[in-house]
């Protein structure tokens, strides 16, 4: 939907299952229209759409791409960004490090890319700028080295510059953003300013890179490295990097006692990464665990040695209020909103992005994931209209 200063806010649809583009439209037949219903007061309703590898080529065949815009129309709906980060499988199977592959040192990952920018400038209504958001990259556990970097800038710069050539045909503003995610490639602001310099030593003739590639920032996973929105956002400002989506998610943080740690081990599942960063004090290097089997691990040999607070990689209902001992790191959620609306011309692409509906412990439900999503659009707003940026 469209909010103020131009504003566009969805959910992202990656909540559903969709590897197939009949499941992925099945999901926004069965649920996403009825949460429209529900939020869009009748207005034309924005669809923050996941398409896998195999989606996006099944959506690309003759007649396909037509027969989604007329269904659009009919409902009103239209499409303004596109998840591009989990190229296959992301329900019910192990999606963890899976998730990064293929990177971007890969041609899988650039045509992948490129067939969601050709798509989205054929789906975005007149006068609608799109994005679609990616990996960081790469991970660090793939071992990224000089030949690896080599190949991941030389793959952005050809999607910046098939980008632009998509933006100039169709006359919309197209941008991708790639997203910091903890062990990621570039995870904090630090590590990303680092990122894109290093492509700027290696391409230093590229001045548009900026007008169409810049960040997806969400605001769980800058939360999980200690960062304050404002100082991160105006750090990552500061340095001419555009801010193409931002993520609106939540994650746990807790101090690291017995009996939290022991309520933590309900959130271990096989599914998705849950990174954890410990924190042990301002002046204290922060400790990072791969996964949370890793961190329960580690609690379990070193009871004595667990810092003074814990940020978990779990995405949890944005609505959701602590209890149990358990806090979340909406406080960074709000920040950000502060400083956009302070700079509202900054970023025009908000998301929520809950995708872990699946595998949530069961008291942290909202009766169905239709009734979970429209709770966090209902907060989403309430926080935005504050703000006057709805």
């Amino acid at each position: 939907m469209r909010l103020n200063h131009d504003i566009h806010l969805g959910y992202c649809t990656n909540i559903h299952r969709g590897e197939s583009w009949e499941e992925a439209w099945r999901g926004l037949k069965e649920h996403t229209l009825r949460v429209k219903d529900r939020v869009s007061g009748g207005k034309p309703y924005g669809i923050g759409l996941r398409l896998s590898a195999q989606a996006a080529q099944e959506l690309s065949q003759p007649g396909k791409l037509d027969e989604f815009r007329r269904w659009l129309d009919q409902n009103g709906c239209y499409v303004f960004t596109i998840n591009g980060f989990p190229y296959g499988s992301f329900h019910g199977t192990r999606v963890k490090e899976q998730v990064f592959k293929p990177d971007w040192s890969t041609k899988e990952r650039l045509d992948y890319t490129n067939l969601l920018f050709d798509l989205l400038a054929q789906l975005l209504p007149a006068g609608v700028s799109g994005s679609v958001s990616t990996l960081p990259g790469s991970h660090k556990t793939f071992n990224v080295g000089s030949d690896e970097l080599a190949a991941i800038f030389t793959n952005l710069r050809l999607c910046r510059q098939h980008i632009e050539k998509v933006a100039e045909k169709s006359g919309h503003d197209l941008h991708l953003g790639l997203e910091p995610e903890p062990l990621g490639l570039f995870e904090t602001s630090g590590e990303t300013l680092k990122f894109f310099g290093l492509y700027f030593d290696q391409n230093p003739q590229d001045r548009d890179f900026f007008k169409f590639i810049g960040l997806n920032y969400d605001t769980c996973h800058l939360a999980i490295e200690f960062e304050e929105a404002a100082e991160a956002l105006n750090r990552i400002t500061g340095a001419g990097i555009r801010r193409s989506k931002l993520h609106c998610s939540s994650a746990r943080k807790l101090q690291p006692t017995p009996e939290n740690i022991a309520r933590l081990r309900g959130y271990d599942e096989p599914v998705y990464f849950h990174q954890v960063i410990a924190s042990y004090g301002p002046d204290e290097p922060l400790r990072r665990f791969k996964d949370l089997p890793d961190a329960l691990a580690f609690a379990a040999t070193q009871p004595a040695d667990l810092g003074r607070e814990w940020r978990v990689h779990f995405h949890i209902p944005i609505h959701a209020q602590p209890a149990d001992g358990f806090d979340s790191t909406r406080d960074h959620l709000d920040g950000a909103m502060q400083w956009l609306a302070k700079n509202p011309s900054k970023c025009q692409h908000i998301e929520m992005e809950t995708y872990t509906w699946e595998v949530l412990p069961q008291d942290m439900r909202s009766g169905d994931v239709v009734d979970q999503l429209v709770k966090e659009y209902d907060w989403t707003l309430a926080a935005m209209r504050n703000c006057g940026l709805a």
